[in-house]
């Protein structure tokens, strides 16, 4: 395969741009599998510098499941309108609103979880560790168990239904790469016929 077929392959494959495809061809002896592997990434090392920028508009997502027991209403911020009206950030809109509907978290990230009751489990874990005579593990412990809580209940921090290797945060991570701006979860309600 000539050097403008492996570019042209790359391009079709990874949906970057040829400069880019040609650099990492370069650097990775025109191996394929290790140059998709080398722009993702570079895409999410872009994608993190981006992360501070604002996000000033934006689309509302809402999604039934099942028989209409679950229903979430979703917004999501990004910083064009090009990048809102586009079809695939409506799919991570419904599939964040997928997650949001299977897991319930309570809040996007561990900040925005209600203190008290962060202090409540905290409480609960310091007793449960002094129960189980966990002694000098005793902090640890209560870390480790606290951290759990947050990666159940906290949207960004929990591991993608699809993919569990992935967390949200880190999904959502290769949208803003693909679109080259940042994205934000910007609220969510969860509803369910109880």
């Amino acid at each position: 395969m000539s050097k403008a077929e492996h570019i042209k392959k790359l391009r079709s494959i990874s949906g970057a741009g040829m400069m880019d495809c040609k650099k990492a061809l370069n650097d990775n002896n025109n191996d394929i599998e290790k140059s998709i592997e080398y722009l993702r990434k570079k895409g999410l090392v872009k994608a993190t510098k981006r992360m501070g920028r604002e996000t000033a508009v934006g689309r509302v997502f809402s999604y039934i499941h099942g028989y209409g027991n679950i229903g979430v209403i979703l917004q999501i911020n990004c910083e064009t309108d090009f990048v809102a009206r586009n079809e695939d950030f409506g799919n991570l809109g419904n599939e964040l609103s997928m997650q949001i509907a299977a897991t319930a978290p309570v809040a996007i990230t561990q900040e925005d979880l209600d203190q008290s009751i962060v202090e409540k489990e905290r409480q609960f874990y310091e007793d449960e560790a002094e129960k189980n005579n966990k002694g000098a593990h005793k902090v640890a412990y209560v870390e480790g168990k606290l951290k759990k809580f947050c990666s159940e209940n906290c949207l960004l921090e929990q591991s993608y239904i699809k993919d569990d290797k992935v967390l949200i945060k880190d999904f959502i991570k290769q949208y803003i790469s693909k679109f080259g701006e940042n994205i934000t979860v910007a609220r969510f309600e969860r509803y369910q016929v109880q």
